[in-house]
């Protein structure tokens, strides 16, 4: 089944200048596809480029060079916040808002001057499911639930609106084994249900394995490799994903010792 083009990265540049006025580039020609339905990991040692590269797709940052098309579309074209309702962003740390899960769950809609559902509509019910949450926990208060609850809640808050894409950056750097497992089985989910286009930003390699249907290996900028997430993690190409790839294990057997 051939799955259309969600956004195309086409020669996308980010250049800085220091206090000094010196320049530093942040991303160079960085080009690809992301296709509906699909997961594609970005992963890279820090200081890579990869969450510059996600700020660049829903607008929280502008290139500097090339152009990224959303459905066809210029993103630099798109008002930022409308672009926002149909790309969101869970950012590494689960936020919560103060007050229960389900007004967390109501927020998004509340600043869109949208009617917020009640706890036993369709579309709570809905992002509960997809998510993995009880209805139990809606009017606990947000901020006393656990980290791998709150980054539930956190996902169920960006998939009410709607969005045709979901950028993940580093969702799992709080969890601990068992809740990356889990929040794995729900990535699936949430993928295979509402055919979502999911872009995620990781150095969790178990992570990837387990969720990316495409990768790419960011290192200063650059795009060094890229391809099928299982095949590049067990075959890869490169000799810098290969030492990459060597220094993740190493630090995934301390962490697990």
């Amino acid at each position: 089944m051939n799955k259309s083009v969600m956004l195309q990265l086409n020669k996308v540049g980010v250049v800085r200048k220091n206090r000094k006025g010196n320049e530093t580039v942040i991303l160079n020609e960085i080009s690809w596809v992301a296709r509906q339905g699909e997961t594609t990991g970005i992963i890279g040692p820090s200081g890579s480029g990869k969450s510059a590269l996600l700020r660049l797709i829903n607008r929280l940052d502008d290139p500097s060079s090339g152009t990224i098309t959303f459905k066809g579309d210029d993103l630099a074209t798109i008002d930022p916040l409308l672009l926002r309702r149909k790309v969101a962003l869970v950012l590494q740390k689960p936020f919560m808002f103060e007050g229960t899960v389900l007004a967390n769950l109501q927020r998004p809609l509340l600043y869109r001057n949208t009617p917020p559902p009640p706890a036993d509509s369709d579309e709570v019910r809905r992002v509960l499911s997809l998510t993995r949450l009880s209805p139990d926990l809606l009017e606990r208060d947000a901020r006393s639930l656990s980290g791998g609850e709150q980054q539930r809640v956190n996902l169920a808050r960006a998939l009410i609106g709607h969005p045709d894409v979901l950028l993940l950056d580093e969702p799992t750097s709080a969890l601990d084994r068992p809740t990356t497992d889990r929040l794995a089985a729900t990535l699936r989910t949430i993928r295979e249900a509402e055919h979502l286009t999911i872009i995620l930003v990781t150095h969790d390699l178990r992570l990837v394995e387990q969720t990316a249907d495409h990768l790419i290996y960011l290192e200063r900028g650059r795009v060094v490799e890229e391809g099928g997430g299982a095949e590049m993690i067990t075959q890869p190409r490169t000799e810098a994903f290969r030492q990459f790839l060597t220094g993740a294990d190493h630090g995934k057997e301390q962490a697990d010792g």
